[in-house]
């Protein structure tokens, strides 16, 4: 799978707090990663949970965005919405010390008739 669940992710995420998350809620870091066999595996989730939560930063981002239209637009047009999105940043080390890394989260739901 392609998709990195925010639980393989704990150990290695700031992401990590999973108690403000509801429990019909699927949270996935995307990563750099082949647009459409991401977005397939991604829609397995938003059947299961209905609502899905992306998570990316930096150079992710736009296979993020990509992965986000593509399910809205394509896999289940007119059955699914983007909720929300949240653009930030983050503080992180970089080649010259400490720099600011974009980070992006899209919420996709389901629509329920």
């Amino acid at each position: 799978m392609w998709l990195i669940s925010l639980s393989e992710m704990e150990s290695r995420s700031q992401l990590a707090d999973n108690s403000s998350f509801s429990n019909n809620e699927k949270v996935v870091i995307i990563q750099q990663q082949p647009v459409m066999e991401c977005a397939i595996d991604l829609l397995t989730n938003i059947g299961s949970y209905g609502q899905v939560k992306l998570k990316a930063r930096g150079d992710s981002i736009p296979t993020a965005v990509a992965v986000a239209n593509v399910i809205t637009e394509k896999l289940m047009k007119g059955n699914s919405q983007i909720v929300d999105i949240t653009v930030d940043s983050e503080n992180a080390n970089g080649k010259y010390g400490m720099t600011l890394i974009s980070t992006i989260q899209i919420i996709i739901a389901k629509k329920t008739n």
